[in-house]
């Protein structure tokens, strides 16, 4: 399956559970030593009531299944998640051309220290880091970062 055969495009309510269960799969896939704050029940809930009625969330769809998912709030990138066999093939970029289009003016984001993948990707994109916490702004109680991306003037 190469990426063209991938459609990028906004999620719709059907498309919340199959979402989550990328979520879930990538995170448990790429952060193995952070326990997750919430159930998988939560987490579906989540999707289902807050990421796709309210924020602007897309999925990548290839043969009717979901291969990926970007949810916007704002310029405030809010979830960038791969099924993990779809990691290093390019859709990660697509998301993130995607997002940079759809929030022209910059883009902010949130990033637990311990993801290094997830770091040199924000930064091979042209995210600065911007602030560190202890981890006491997120569920988990991880440390993380905040980045920036602002378009070249």
């Amino acid at each position: 399956m190469t990426h063209d055969d991938v459609l990028l495009r906004r999620a719709r309510d059907a498309d919340a559970r199959a979402a989550a269960d990328v979520w879930l799969r990538s995170y448990a896939a790429a952060l193995p030593t952070v326990r997750c704050a919430h159930d998988d029940t939560d987490v579906r809930d989540w999707f289902a009531r807050v990421l796709v009625p309210q924020y602007e969330t897309w999925v990548a769809v290839t043969d009717n299944t979901v291969a990926g998912l970007l949810v916007l709030k704002g310029a405030e990138l809010k979830q960038l998640y791969l099924e993990p066999e779809w990691r290093g093939r390019g859709l990660g970029d697509r998301f993130m051309s995607l997002a940079k289009q759809q929030q022209p003016d910059g883009l902010t984001l949130w990033t637990f220290q311990i993801n290094g993948p997830a770091r040199r990707f924000y930064q091979r994109h042209g995210f600065v880091e911007a602030e560190r916490t202890d981890g006491q702004r997120n569920d988990e109680g991880e440390p993380d970062i905040r980045y920036v991306w602002q378009p070249q003037a």
